[in-house]
Parts: structure tokens; sequence; C-alpha cells
């Protein structure tokens, strides 16, 4: 058995002891009322090599291409008309704030119905509506995906999701929301991450910057900028405001990914004085049965006896870990490697730390 005492001068000392960058107000905030808008339509994808909807298991997608080519003139009332190279979608937008008629935005395209691709298909303009029914853009365009499906008699393959893909740029805005940026006497805003310490340093370094009594702390995620005594447009004010640049405030966090055994590990991590053991137990079980068969024209039957091998194994000797107090986890992290610890071992470790109370921190699984 192998005894390790790890000290705070490990090999991980730079990370605990790095100074943290400064970052603009801009990358940590959202200001109110400067937002984007999800728009959503149902339109029809053409041009399908033969990938397409079912007319007769998605009898929407045969409406909606009826009232289409009758919108175009086109009456096939009566007819037996069954495509197989066109796909009912949902089209999803988001319409960014400030965004005037003329200009586009990206669009992404989902099939509803029974089609198995829609490589190759192109989207019929599509009108885009916003929440209260009205509207704003109009999509249209060759549909990119990233996936495919290839099969055969006995076997497919299917990579990424061919049913789903984008068209960049394919909607163009119709209609404006209509918003005065420049009419407002405050605005508030709101941190992405609530937290006390750092709204108390952005209402401080704008009252340093722009003038006592400019920003005032409303509560852990907003601060509210009074824009009246400020010198130029809300806009103007708005972008000096944004580049002000502070240190934001980190609580300790552990983020571990099960899935894929990542561990993300916050520079303020705190570890109280613990011993940590981990064993290598290994058992083997082994079945190799024997046949006893009589001799030939003898009487009798062929009878199967078990035999069963069990091995137990201790691929290492077990390593127990005398943790200091007070360490980082940094320096932890750094003793555990040279244990030869996996990530998903280091993982379990966590996890039992944080339930015996030595780990001070927020525990993250995802």
């Amino acid at each position: 058995m192998r005894i390790f005492i790890f000290s705070i001068l490990a090999v991980f000392i730079g990370f605990s002891t790095q100074v943290q960058a400064q970052v603009k107000i801009k990358d940590i905030v959202d200001i109110e009322n400067v937002r984007g808008n999800d728009l959503v339509g149902y339109g029809l994808v053409i041009g399908l090599d033969g990938s397409g909807d079912t007319i007769r298991n998605s009898p929407y997608t045969e409406e909606a291409l009826s009232n289409l080519l009758e919108r175009l003139g086109v009456n096939i009332q009566g007819s037996d008309f069954r495509p197989n190279n066109i796909a009912a979608v949902i089209i999803t937008a988001t319409l960014p704030p400030f965004a005037r008629v003329g200009s586009r935005i990206d669009v992404n395209v989902a099939s509803i119905g029974d089609a198995k691709s829609l490589s190759g298909g192109t989207l019929v303009m599509t009108p885009l509506n916003a929440a209260d029914g009205q509207v704003y853009a109009a999509a249209q365009g060759s549909v990119l995906i990233s996936g495919f499906k290839a099969e055969g008699d006995a076997v497919s393959i299917t990579e990424g999701v061919p049913t789903s893909g984008s068209i960049p740029g394919g909607a163009r805005v119709e209609r404006e929301i209509p918003f005065d940026f420049n009419a407002l006497d405050s605005v508030r805003l709101a941190l992405r991450a609530p937290d006390f310490t750092t709204a108390l340093r952005i209402e401080r370094i704008i009252n340093t910057n722009a003038g006592a009594r400019t920003a005032k702390l409303l509560d852990s995620g907003t601060v509210e900028v009074s824009l009246t005594s400020l010198e130029g447009s809300a806009a103007q004010q708005l972008a000096n405001i944004e580049n002000y640049e502070l240190m934001p405030a980190q609580k300790a966090r552990v983020v571990i990914d099960q899935r894929s055994g990542t561990i993300v590990l916050g520079a303020n991590v705190r570890i109280s004085a613990v011993a940590i053991a981990q064993g290598n137990l290994s058992i083997k079980i082994a079945e190799s049965p024997i046949v006893s068969q009589p001799n030939p024209f003898a009487p009798g039957e062929s009878i199967v006896l078990p035999r069963t091998d069990i091995r137990v194994e201790d691929g290492k000797p077990g390593n127990i870990a005398l943790i200091q107090s007070n360490i980082t986890l940094p320096d932890l992290v750094a003793g555990l490697n040279a244990l030869g610890v996996s990530p998903r071992e280091m993982i379990d470790i966590l996890k039992t730390m944080k339930a015996a109370g030595a780990l001070h921190a927020e525990l993250v699984l995802q």
C-alpha cells in the first residue's frame, strides 16, 4: 500500500494563482427590451429524390400542395395526384432586435411527416408568424442538411439527421417591430448569471466612469441605468457603458459530464482535510463444462458436467491519499493523476467527497 500526501505547492499551482481576466459588461448582461422574437411557419419542401412524404400517411401534405397549386392557378381537384418528392415541414427562425425590412435572417427546416430525407429539396415561399399571429418574414430557398441516409435490401445506415436542415439567409424580413430605443429614460441590465457581487461591481464601474447615481443595483440580476443625465442618445450611452471592463465574481463550481467523462473545475474550489482510498478489485468467472458420453453402441446418454473457474485479482496495491486542509481542487486533481486515477474514477471520487462534506463547491452533474 502506498501513501501520498498532497502539498499546496502542487503541479497546478499556476491554475490556482492565475489572475482572473477582465471582461466587458456586454459579455455578461442582456439589455432589457433588446431581444429577438421567435417566428414559425408551415410549408412544403419540393424537388426531393423520392424521399418525400407518403401522401396516404401524411394527408396534410396533399392538402397543402392542393392549396398551393390553386393559389398559382392550377386546379387538381378530382385528379389522382400522389407525388413522393414533397415533404411537409415546420420552419423556425429568430427575428433579431432592430431588424429592418429587407434584411435577411437564417431559418431552420424540419420535416413533420414520414419523409426520409430533405436532401436536395427547395422550400417554397412560406410566411413566418410571430406570437401575435402577424407575418414578419417570408422564407424560401434550397435546404442544406448535414446528414444522409443510405439503405439496401438488408441494411441501412444513417449519419446525422437528414430530415432537418437550414437555409442561411433564407428569410427576408417583411415587417418591423416598432420600438423607439432612444426615447427611453432608463434601461435595465439583466445579468446572465445573477450574482450580487458582480451586480455591485457593475454599478460601481458605471458610476465611476459615467457619473455618480447613474447606475442603481436592484437585485442580484438587475442593474438600472439612468440615461437622462448623460450626453448623447440612449444608443450612444449604451455603446459606451457596455464596453466598461470589470472582473465578475465566480461561484465555486465543479461541472461533470458523466457521459464523456469531462470535468470542468472552478479556480475557487476548496477541499477540507480528508483521506481517499480507492481499490481495484477484479473478479473473473469462466464456465468450461465437460461432456461425458457413453462408449459406442453402449446403453446410456450424454451428461454435461458443469465446471466453473473463479479468479479474484487485485491489479495494483491500494492507494490512500491524505489531503491537507484548504487545498485547491487543481492540486487534488494533480495528485490523483499522479496515482493513475482515470477521469471516470475521479468523477466518483469527487461525488463521494461532496457527499462527505469535504468538497466546498457546487457540484453540477450533466
